[in-house]
């Protein structure tokens, strides 16, 4: 028990929940603006694989150790956008399930991303084998020279401090613009919205771009930042946790937030306990048990309340 206190009681501890919690945000923020407009983005998981792929592909192509990382994330960010719009067409103009939907995108995601890995690389493990290049750390003046606090909140990945900044844009934009006052119209009542002038088809296949867009910028991040490589089912189940975030978070930005943040710190708390004598199985279960425990208390909570509104 000591040994795994001082694993966890430490600030390098405290940063790398910052750090872990990056792409589930990023993807939980995207669940949130679909869910805001009534729609429900279950291929997170595909998208963000994509993204991570043509990220590190884009990264290597320019050979560019300044620009290279940048490059990626704008591909990443292009592939989420185009993959957002792909769900868009299934499901509003093809009138495809939406769930089932989803389970495809997250289908071909892990089976496409190796295949296309081959053919680029001739691996379909890894594209160690060409080098890409990753985004910049930022190191926040005054604060990397606080001592605990310069270890946990400077040095991190530019991608980590651009994600908690699109919580804010978010929130700004879902409730304090006319366009994000359009979208949550329409996750509403749709009807109604129709019938005071609002395309509720374009307004959704904007939700499913933008939702995409989220998460591309989640699996950029995965291969430009995380590590500096693809490798085959990277994002190891983010995309459902980014879900499952979202859902705890009641679709709001804050909200989903902090069940990111606690999601972060249960993988954290794996990648920790990775150095201790504990099975190697039960460590990697350890951030899908909590997400399956977090949801049930999530649930039953919901329930009692439903249930005290029905008395």
């Amino acid at each position: 028990m000591e040994g795994f206190f001082s694993v966890i009681g430490n600030a390098a501890f405290a940063a790398s929940i910052l750090r872990v919690a990056t792409p589930i945000l990023l993807a939980a923020l995207g669940a949130v603006i679909a869910s805001q407009a009534g729609c429900l983005n279950m291929g997170l998981e595909g998208i963000m694989l994509f993204s991570a792929l043509g990220g590190v592909y884009v990264s290597a192509l320019t050979g560019s150790e300044t620009w290279g990382g940048w490059a990626g994330l704008l591909a990443g960010i292009l592939v989420g956008g185009l993959l957002g719009a792909v769900l868009g067409y299934l499901v509003l103009n093809l009138k495809t399930n939406p769930t089932l939907a989803g389970v495809a995108m997250n289908t071909i995601g892990s089976n496409g991303t190796i295949f296309l890995l081959f053919v680029w690389t001739g691996s379909s493990g890894i594209s160690s084998s060409h080098k890409s290049f990753v985004l910049p750390s930022v190191e926040i003046p005054v604060i990397k020279d606080i001592p605990v606090l310069g270890t946990i909140f400077s040095g991190h990945n530019v991608v980590t401090y651009l994600s908690f900044l699109l919580v804010a844009a978010l929130a700004f934009f879902l409730y304090k613009t006319p366009l994000g006052l359009r979208i949550r119209a329409v996750g509403l009542n749709p009807n109604a919205a129709d019938s005071v002038g609002i395309n509720v088809v374009k307004i959704r296949y904007l939700a499913y771009i933008l939702s995409g867009i989220l998460a591309g910028i989640g699996g950029a991040y995965m291969s430009l930042g995380y590590v500096s490589w693809f490798a085959r089912d990277m994002t190891s189940g983010r995309g459902f946790i980014a879900l499952a975030a979202q859902a705890m978070g009641r679709s709001t930005p804050l909200g989903t937030t902090i069940a990111s943040i606690f999601f972060g710190f249960t993988m954290a708390l794996s990648n920790s306990m990775q150095t201790l004598s504990i099975p190697y199985e039960l460590v990697e279960a350890v951030p899908y048990v909590c997400t399956i425990i977090a949801l049930s208390a999530y649930a039953w909570n919901q329930t009692q309340k439903a249930r005290k509104k029905g008395q």
